[in-house]
C-alpha cells in the first residue's frame, strides 16, 4: 500500500477504533473489516466443515458377540497382550534389567504392536 491509499484512525481512549468496520489484528495493527469479509468467511468455514464431514465415514468396527467395538480399541489390546508377553520373554531370558526406561520401552512395544496389528488384521 502506499502512502496515499493509507487512513488515519480516530482511536477512543482505551485504544480501540472508533469506527465499526475497523478492526485491530493480533499485531496491533488496524485493518478494515469489510462489508463481504463476513459472508466470506461464512461461507469458507462452513465448506470446511462439510469437508471435514464428507471425508468420515463410519468407523471400523468389529462384531463380538453381538457389541461393536471400535477395531482401534481391540488392536490396541492386542499391543498390550502381546507386549506383556514380550515382557515375559524379557525377564526370563534376564534382558528386562538392561533396558535404559523401561515404561517408554514398553510403551513403544506396545504402540508398535497395535500398529501391526491394524496393518496385519485390517489391511
Amino acid at each position: 500500500m502506499g502512502a496515499a491509499s493509507r487512513r488515519t484512525v480516530p482511536e477512543a481512549r482505551d485504544g480501540l477504533a472508533q469506527t465499526p468496520h475497523l478492526r485491530r489484528c493480533g499485531s496491533g495493527r488496524l485493518f478494515e473489516w469489510g462489508a463481504m469479509t463476513g459472508p466470506i468467511l461464512l461461507r469458507r468455514a462452513a465448506l470446511l466443515g462439510l469437508a471435514a464431514l464428507a471425508s468420515c465415514s463410519a468407523a471400523p468396527s468389529q462384531n463380538i458377540l453381538g457389541s461393536y467395538f471400535p477395531s482401534w480399541m481391540l488392536c490396541a489390546l492386542a499391543g498390550v497382550g502381546i507386549t506383556i508377553v514380550l515382557r515375559q520373554i524379557l525377564v526370563a531370558a534376564g534382558l528386562d534389567k538392561a533396558l535404559p526406561a523401561p515404561l517408554l520401552v514398553y510403551l513403544a512395544f506396545t504402540v508398535a504392536f497395535a500398529f501391526a496389528t491394524w496393518l496385519i488384521w485390517l489391511d
